[in-house]
């Protein structure tokens, strides 16, 4: 109960405090494009848009609005060295409106690691990353 309750004080509290990044900490599309295979991607929206369409070689990592989401991203990191270069992504909605990315980015930068960086999502995947001809895998019909 204790680590539910403090799930959702963490959850809450980043919500509300607006950007909990700075521009540094921001990658836009073309430069993820630009290099899929090095980082760590982690999707951090809702299940059924990572099984319909993702970026090649991403992980899913639970939607970062729910406190099993922020346990399951929590899983995908174990292990990982700190220094690791990760980017988490979305893509579920315009950027400003994501309820997903800001508590998975607090999460993470909470847990110590220190190469994180945010893929910016100014619409949606589709339009953003998909309707410019960047990689994607799809469910098989």
């Amino acid at each position: 109960m204790r680590k539910i309750l403090l799930a959702v004080v963490v959850l809450t509290a980043s919500l509300l405090a607006g950007d909990v990044w700075q521009s540094k900490d921001l990658v836009q599309p073309k430069d993820v494009a630009a290099d899929i295979r090095s980082p760590l991607l982690l999707y951090v929206g809702f299940p059924v848009l990572f099984r319909a369409a993702h970026i090649p070689g991403s992980v899913y990592a639970g939607p970062g609005s729910k406190t099993e989401g922020i346990e399951m991203l929590k899983k995908a990191v174990e292990g990982q060295p700190k220094n690791r270069a990760i980017i988490v992504y979305c893509g579920c909605c315009p950027w400003e409106k994501c309820p997903n990315m800001r508590p998975a980015f607090t999460a993470l930068r909470e847990m110590g690691y220190t190469n994180l960086k945010a893929m910016a999502i100014p619409e949606n995947l589709k339009t953003d990353w998909t309707d410019k001809g960047y990689p994607i895998e799809r469910r098989a019909e």
